[in-house]
């Protein structure tokens, strides 16, 4: 390993892993269909911004996404939004999906599913096409057609990822939310795009604890006219009682008769041909300072950044199996399944990830034989307080990628898995989310990794870093990750904004035309990327703005400390304070000693500037269901915000944890500030 000014080098790709990459295919490819070569990463990604029609429909023939189709553009109106792809084409996102059996065995597993609740389970792809398209001929013969709206209520699961694919297959909308998610929160969602039909559980479990959902299923259904049926699904303890109150208006039907209603074929169903624009699903923002906005992307779209991110980013192929620990109401789920689009095999999980132990996870893709692992920084940091190894305990030379998301990722993680997996690894962090579905900085498999840092901009995206002024930063200097050109998976629309105003206020307000992520980003020499924190987030002192991310890097690498939160505010007289708020291990005080050392790790990793006024000790740090730390809706309680207009309890995982920052905003707002 080397040390450079930026980073410590950790990987780098062998010629054999090159050889064989996706990238290097889809390149023979452009070199011979489209007469262009490249000789580098960085050529093929300036080709692709500079020229977006030619690249997206290379992406289009490469990977034959709706053979025979025909559109009257590739790019009809390329403002931003209002940007339109392919006007004219015809396809579907599921039967492109379901396609990708044929790339091998159909026989071969498609998904491996584990739970906490119910027995393993898997279904080949052949098993897969045949429970979609009866599902499909279900919901079908139950009047649901284009555009109506399928919701769930599902943990991760084979038959998370049938519901998904079957809605999908008659050209529904598709909407999801995970079963932490209590009444409130789901009805939050839901009520907004007015459903037609439910698929749901009424009982889980999670860290060996059940946890019943009757009486949060009977609430959602009371509370949503809209809906007219239920689809349930027994899990868990298949005991579980079913939801006590059923509205006369909504019909009952089993999981299983809903698949043996119809003896429908794979080869003899028709999937719904729908335009490119066509909605696919809705997903959500998180909803922690107000109601959750509803972010609808297109059919083509999603399909078209799934296909190109899978192949070119991912590396997937219809020999890697795919394992990313996360949940069906995060956006992650959606990127998960979007490895098929490549043939690849996914790994499902729901459950707690050290239930009952730390190798859980770890046995999971050594039994699975997994090519690629994803997690949250968190997750490692969990792994390394428990002082647990995965290498000494299992075989996991299988694993080619890592993939990081969630949070920004310290170099210590980075380093963490060529430590604790083994040392050829292509290790990739990301950001995007949500509002793409996808990524807009990742990784390339023939870049080399250094640690904590992204690798590179992807393909199609026109990535740059602005300041407050809508200039551009080269590189070393914090701004706002910002997106020039449209991209085809950017959302259509947001439900119910009609006229667009909070579309264009979410990405547009602060430079029209180009798309605000909120990230607060710098470009390292090399074209990588660092993040820095969210930039609604930042802290300010005196002018100088400072991302979160590297305060967290520092402090929770002191031994002591389990996790922190920061935030910087303004007072009254126009002082700055900025405390900091950490989570002791068990058994550790926060003592002057500990409070010193903070400084000075803080003073010489980052800079004098980012020594917090104050430090607190606390029980636990906010996060928001997905596992974000809840920095923004804290700064509002602090600044004086109502808390029932600063956060929505409903939205966190852990809404107890907010207690003690509004009891300290209210000593704040009393002049106290110890």
């Amino acid at each position: 390993m080397s040390q450079s000014d930026e980073g410590e080098l950790l990987w780098q790709p062998s010629a054999t892993r090159i050889g064989n990459s996706g990238l290097t295919a889809y390149r023979a490819w452009l070199n011979r269909e489209a007469g262009v070569s490249f000789d580098d990463y960085d050529a093929l990604w300036r080709w692709s911004i500079e020229n977006p029609a030619l690249f997206w429909e290379s992406i289009w023939r490469c990977y034959d996404i709706a053979p025979g189709q025909e559109y009257t553009a590739v790019l009809g109106s390329n403002g931003m939004p209002g940007a339109r792809w392919f006007p004219g084409a015809q396809l579907n996102f599921a039967e492109y999906l379901l396609r990708q059996g044929d790339r091998g065995d159909p026989a071969r597993v498609a998904v491996f599913a584990e739970s906490e609740s119910v027995a393993c389970s898997t279904l080949s792809w052949e098993e897969l096409r045949l429970h979609v398209v009866r599902l499909a001929s279900y919901l079908r013969d139950a009047g649901i057609g284009p555009g109506d709206r399928v919701v769930a209520y599902l943990p991760m699961s084979c038959e998370a990822v049938v519901a998904m694919l079957a809605c999908i297959s008659v050209g529904a909308v598709w909407s999801c939310c995970s079963p932490d998610f209590g009444a409130k929160s789901v009805i939050e969602r839901f009520e907004q795009i007015q459903p037609k039909l439910i698929i749901a559980i009424a009982h889980y479990r999670y860290n060996q604890k059940d946890f019943k959902r009757s009486r949060e299923m009977s609430d959602i259904l009371a509370a949503i006219p809209s809906l007219g049926e239920l689809i349930y699904l027994p899990w868990g303890d298949r005991k579980s009682p079913l939801p006590p109150v059923m509205p006369a208006s909504c019909r009952l039907t089993t999981w299983q008769d809903a698949l043996e209603a119809n003896a429908a074929s794979y080869d003899s169903f028709a999937f719904e041909t729908l335009p490119f624009e066509h909605p696919l699903w809705i997903m959500y923002s998180s909803g922690t300072t107000g109601a959750p906005k509803g972010i609808v992307h297109s059919q083509g779209g999603a399909l078209l950044e799934y296909v190109k991110y899978a192949w070119l980013h991912d590396d997937m192929g219809p020999e890697q199996v795919k394992f990313f620990v996360t949940t069906t109401g995060w956006t992650m789920f959606n990127i998960l399944v979007g490895g098929m689009m490549a043939g690849a095999a996914i790994v499902l999980y729901d459950g707690h990830p050290a239930s009952p132990d730390e190798s859980r996870l770890w046995d999971m893709a050594d039994r699975y034989k997994a090519t690629y692992f994803g997690a949250s920084p968190s997750y490692v940091n969990a792994l390394v307080q428990a002082g647990y190894s995965p290498r000494i305990h299992h075989d996991l030379a299988s694993i080619k990628t890592i993939a990081l998301t969630g949070s920004p990722s310290s170099r210590d993680t980075f380093r963490w898995f060529y430590q604790h997996v083994h040392d050829d690894l292509h290790t990739i962090s990301m950001s995007g989310g949500t509002d793409i579905s996808s990524a807009f900085i990742a990784g390339a498999v023939e870049l080399p990794v250094y640690a904590g840092e992204i690798q590179c901009a992807c393909l199609g995206v026109d990535v740059a870093v602005f300041d407050d002024s809508g200039g551009e930063l080269r590189s070393g200097e914090d701004g706002e990750l910002v997106i020039r050109q449209p991209m085809p998976s950017m959302p259509i629309f947001f439900w119910n904004d009609d006229d667009g105003s909070r579309y264009r206020a979410s990405y547009f307000e602060e430079y029209p035309g180009i798309w605000r992520h909120g990230d607060l980003v710098r470009r390292s020499s090399r074209g990588g990327f660092v993040i820095s924190g969210r930039s609604d987030a930042t802290l300010n002192r005196s002018g100088v703005r400072i991302g979160t991310a590297e305060i967290y890097r520092a402090v929770e690498s002191i031994e002591g400390i389990e996790d922190s939160l920061i935030v910087n505010i303004e007072l009254p007289d126009a002082q700055f304070f900025m405390p900091l708020f950490v989570v002791m291990e068990n058994g550790v005080e926060l003592d002057e000693p500990l409070v010193r050392k903070i400084a000075a790790t803080l003073s010489s990793e980052c800079s004098p500037r980012h020594v917090p006024d104050k430090v607190y000790a606390i029980a636990e740090v906010p996060y928001t269901l997905t596992g974000k730390k809840l920095e923004v809706p804290v700064k509002k309680l602090f600044l004086g915000t109502p808390a029932d207009k600063a956060m929505n309890a409903g939205a966190m995982a852990n809404p107890q944890a907010m207690e003690f920052f509004v009891d300290f905003a209210r000593s704040l707002q009393g002049g106290l500030q110890s």
